[in-house]
């Protein structure tokens, strides 16, 4: 079927209609997708990008509470939040893992007592079951102390969860698929309207293509694009927007031990230091007003200088711009509480649900942080189900991610036995693959019985088996995709390597 667009040309419209249209790829978007296609909806979900192309691959890393949201009365999100970090542990325990945070006591900010009772609420209203409670750690008898200045005596050590943003996105788009959605990256969702009980979305590809989409109901998860997608739809918005900036540095690694740091600074505000690719500390997260495009948002002199300082004031070791090999940044398009400071506007999420006349409803997402996606989709769901008329039970607290199948969710157990079979191969390879794709890891190694038997070695230990599963399962299409997203082989990768990558894939 063929039909005219405005301004010209004509488009393909699909016969028949999805039940749910999802636009955007990110974390929100592949979460209500995977949860609406477990429910037996008919989901398709387009992103004009790469999957995770830009807030989601650009967040601290962290499934955690938010500590420093006690101080601003968030109990709901961080108990959610919290809550959360149980759940993904098990979904996905080789991309979720835990992490120790170091808290170090800073003179003239706030007291050890107030740190403790704020950390003695973090280990209670979340329902920890798997992490370790917090512990006080003193110079004198802890090493988490030597890489820092000799003026830290005291601190708290506490529990949260590392994960990598862009293939937590990936693995829960590779779950919706394999229950039925449709994920399609690489369209740009022009225009939508309603047509009697229906959306009408009109898109076009990266290679000019077009097409029409009918769809039962819509969902807005386009992240610091909300408001132009609303536009798009001519539908009226309720909620505020606030577009905050947020920086990460990555430097080599700066102090020995497993731990990461959680450093306050006199403005309020918390900066991490984290464990990162093995070789590598991340610094993060500047939070900043924001308002050009987020397409082209990137960290500025005076944030690197920021992050730089601060983490020097902690460090017996000071960090300069010049010791910083790659910086990222990505803009959190947060619910405007009205919080005059960038640092205290509520990272909660909320709907605006559009359903007038009980016409086809649109849902837009506002807000919400990567640690509550799911509990967000379970949610959205719960608005937008009642308004289609169906009736569909949530499923996905107890279900692993692909990948997530390890027995007692025991990734060393895992990993041992992995080694074991795959003996032949670079122990560092095997490791690197089995935190990446967990019980997929036979998608790549398969019955290799030699490194020569993954096809070319197209960069140090960067086999065309995994580079054709990227492309093949993970909707990777370019060079860039698969180094900075469905991996950071990018940061470990000489220059010749990385172009030796992306003449694999042909861009």
């Amino acid at each position: 079927m063929e039909s005219t667009l405005a301004g010209g040309g004509s488009s393909r419209v699909e016969d028949s209609p999805v039940d749910l249209l999802v636009i955007g790829g990110g974390i929100n978007g592949v979460g209500i997708a995977r949860d609406a296609a477990g429910r037996g909806l008919a989901v398709l979900l387009v992103e004009r990008g790469d999957l995770a192309g830009a807030t989601s691959s650009a967040s601290s890393k962290l499934i955690h509470g938010g500590l420093r949201y006690l101080e601003q009365y968030e109990f709901r999100l961080v108990h959610e939040s919290l809550a959360e970090r149980e759940v993904l542990l098990a979904a996905a325990p080789y991309i979720v893992r835990p992490l120790r945070f170091v808290l170090p006591v800073h003179a003239g900010l706030r007291p050890p007592w107030l740190l403790r009772l704020g950390l003695f609420l973090y280990d209670n209203i979340g329902g920890r079951k798997r992490l370790p409670p917090t512990r006080t750690v003193h110079r004198d008898r802890d090493s988490v102390f030597d890489g820092l200045a000799d003026s830290y005596q005291l601190g708290f050590e506490y529990s949260d969860c590392w994960t990598d943003d862009a293939r937590l996105v990936v693995v829960n788009a590779l779950d919706a698929q394999q229950r039925g959605a449709r994920i399609e990256p690489g369209w740009t969702v022009n225009s939508a309207h309603r047509e009697g009980s229906l959306w009408k979305a009109t898109m076009t590809s990266q290679s000019g293509e077009s097409r029409a989409v009918l769809a039962r109901a819509l969902v807005n998860a386009t992240g610091p694009w909300v408001e132009q997608t609303l536009r798009a739809t001519g539908t009226h918005q309720h909620r505020a927007v606030r577009l905050v900036k947020g920086s990460h540095l990555v430097v080599r690694r700066l102090y020995d031990g497993a731990q990461a740091y959680t450093l306050q600074n006199a403005d309020g505000r918390v900066v991490f230091a984290i464990p990162y690719e093995d070789d590598f500390t991340l610094i993060g997260t500047t939070d900043t007003p924001f308002s050009g495009d987020p397409g082209e948002v990137r960290a500025d002199s005076n944030e690197v200088e920021y992050l730089c300082g601060l983490i020097s004031g902690y460090l017996k070791t000071p960090v300069t711009p010049a010791d910083v090999v790659w910086t990222y940044s990505g803009v959190r398009p947060l619910h405007d509480n009205g919080e005059s400071s960038a640092s205290t506007v509520t990272r909660d999420y909320a709907f605006d649900v559009d359903a007038p006349n009980e016409q086809a409803p649109l849902l837009s997402v506002f807000g919400g942080k990567l640690t509550t996606y799911r509990k967000l989709a379970e949610h959205a769901l719960s608005r937008l189900l009642p308004l289609m008329k169906v009736d569909a039970q949530p499923w996905t607290a107890g279900a692993t991610l692909p990948g997530g199948d390890i027995p007692n969710a025991d990734f060393e157990a895992f990993l041992a036995e992995e080694l074991r079979q795959h003996a032949y191969a670079p122990a560092a390879l095997v490791r690197r693959l089995c935190r990446a794709y967990g019980t997929r890891i036979e998608h790549i190694l398969g019955n290799a019985k030699r490194t020569s038997d993954l096809g070319a070695e197209v960069a140090p230990q960067v086999y065309e088996a995994e580079l054709d599963l990227m492309r093949r399962e993970e909707w990777a299409r370019t060079g860039d995709d698969a180094l900075w997203r469905r991996s950071k082989l990018g940061l470990h990768l000489d220059a010749q390597a990385r172009a030796a990558v992306k003449d694999w894939f042909g861009a």
